[in-house]
C-alpha cells in the first residue's frame, strides 16, 4: 500500500480555514487537553483520534437528523457523519502542527436496504516519527465495525470488495472534497443528505 500525498506542499495540509477551524476557542482548547496529556506526539494523535471516534457520535448511529459540517459544528453537536468527523478530527491534529488531510472510498452504503454506490471520507495523517502518512477512520465503532489506530497495519471501518463495485483510493488531499461540502451545506436534515450523498467527487479519484 502507498499512500499518495496530492500536494507536495506540506503547509496545506495544516491551514485553518472556515470548514477545518481550529482557531476556534473550543477546538484549540481540546487540542491543547489531549496534547499535554500525551507523552509524545505519536501518542497525541491516537488520543485525538479515538477522541473523535469514541466521544463524538456518527449521527445515523444516534438518529441524529440535524447536519453538521464544521470542525467547530461537529464537536459543539456532539455528532457528525463520517466526513464531518473528518473535518473535527483534522482541526484537532493540525492545531497543533500535525499535517492531516482527507481520504475517501467508494463504498455500497448498505447491502441490503441501499445497494448503491457513494462515498465513504477519512483521514490521511502524517506521522513525523515514521516518515510517512497513514489513514485513519474516525467513522465511530459498533457491532460491525472496529476502526483502530495503527501504525503498520491498516484497520479502517470497512473493508473493500471490489467486486461490487467498491474501490479504495490511497491519496490524502489537503480539503474537503468540493462535492461533499456542497451536500453537506446543502441538506436541512439528514435524511435529505442521505438521498443526496455524493456519488462522484470533485476529486478524480
Amino acid at each position: 500500500m502507498n499512500i499518495i500525498q496530492y500536494s507536495n506542499k506540506m503547509d496545506e495540509y495544516l491551514k485553518n480555514d472556515d470548514v477545518i477551524d481550529y482557531e476556534n476557542e473550543a477546538i484549540a482548547g481540546l487540542a491543547v487537553t489531549l496534547f499535554q496529556k500525551a507523552d509524545n506526539e505519536l501518542a497525541f494523535i491516537k488520543a485525538a483520534y479515538e477522541f473523535v471516534r469514541d466521544n463524538i457520535s456518527h449521527s445515523a448511529d444516534i438518529n441524529e437528523n440535524t447536519i453538521t459540517c464544521t470542525a467547530s459544528e461537529v464537536l459543539k453537536a456532539g455528532h457528525g457523519i463520517c466526513f464531518a468527523k473528518s473535518h473535527l478530527l483534522a482541526a484537532l491534529l493540525r492545531c497543533k502542527s500535525v499535517p492531516t488531510g482527507f481520504c475517501y472510498q467508494k463504498l455500497i452504503l448498505d447491502d441490503e436496504t441501499a445497494p448503491f454506490l457513494i462515498y465513504h471520507g477519512l483521514n490521511g495523517v502524517y506521522i513525523k516519527e515514521y516518515k510517512k502518512w497513514i489513514r485513519l477512520d474516525a467513522r465511530g465503532n459498533k457491532s460491525d465495525v472496529s476502526a483502530q489506530f495503527s501504525i503498520k497495519t491498516e484497520q479502517l471501518a470497512y473493508q473493500i470488495h471490489p467486486q461490487m463495485g467498491e474501490a479504495d483510493s490511497f491519496t490524502v488531499y489537503p480539503d474537503p472534497d468540493v462535492k461533499v461540502l456542497e451536500n453537506l451545506r446543502r441538506s436541512r436534515t439528514r435524511a435529505e443528505l442521505w438521498d443526496n450523498l455524493p456519488a462522484e467527487l470533485e476529486y478524480n479519484i
